[in-house]
């Protein structure tokens, strides 16, 4: 698939756009792909007809994370970071519909997402620890944030996989969806919900929310600080 294939918008009215991540066969992440995706998300944080974004795949699995043809792991570092931290900081709310497994950095679609509804079959998995990996700078403040320390327990030091249930358990997914076509409707009836409330009121508060967590990242990227646990040639996968 080419590169101006990889991103697809799809609006849908009432200021709601979808953005499909259609990087075949299963949204695995390149350097580029990254950057692509950082492009698309910082022009729609700075659109005003864009109220709420819409994060789809069409494949079978939502991301599997780094793409194992890489061949100086090292270099994805900066892309991983400034990806996920433009999703995480995106002013505008952004509604995730997952299917399939989201596994490794594609994780971060996920918790960067403001909220989440999940395929009931879908999967979550954050294997780095059985393969020797750790997480560059944003993933890590991001998981610290998002996740409570008995889901990190699970997830980030034993490779654990969840299903959509433990998720929710979790407080990482919102909505199950049994089927395909409800977790698309799902998942756009919240995003209509979301881009109906005031946008300024709703970007102000999010930021606050986040701003500790922001900060850290922004501060440790300028000081150009390592990934947290890990050495520069090692990241998420």
């Amino acid at each position: 698939m080419e590169r101006d294939e990889w991103l697809n918008r799809r609006l849908h009215g009432d200021g709601v756009t979808e953005l499909q991540l259609g990087h075949a066969p299963d949204n695995r992440l390149s350097a580029e792909f990254l950057n692509d995706f950082e492009r698309e998300i910082r022009q729609m944080s700075e659109d005003p007809e864009v109220r709420s974004i819409l994060l789809t795949s069409p494949f079978m699995d939502f991301s599997v994370g780094l793409d194992p043809e890489i061949s100086d792991p090292a270099a994805m570092e900066s892309p991983l970071n400034s990806a996920f931290l433009a999703l995480y900081a995106c002013p505008k709310p952004v509604v995730i519909a997952t299917v399939g497994r989201c596994s490794g950095a594609g994780m971060f679609f996920v918790l960067a997402s403001d909220l989440r509804v999940s395929h009931s079959r879908a999967s979550f998995e954050m294997i780095e620890v059985q393969q020797g990996h750790g997480y560059p700078m944003a993933l890590m403040e991001i998981a610290r944030a998002v996740l409570d320390t008995n889901t990190q327990r699970r997830l980030m030091l034993t490779g654990q996989r969840l299903g959509p249930i433990a998720a929710r358990n979790a407080q990482f997914i919102e909505i199950i969806a049994d089927d395909l076509q409800d977790l698309h409707g799902y998942a756009l009836k919240e995003a209509r919900k979301l881009a109906a409330l005031p946008s300024n009121t709703y970007s102000q508060i999010k930021r606050s929310l986040r701003a500790d967590c922001i900060a850290r990242i922004e501060t440790g990227l300028d000081d150009g600080l390592a990934p947290a646990a890990t050495d520069r040639s090692r990241l998420a996968g």
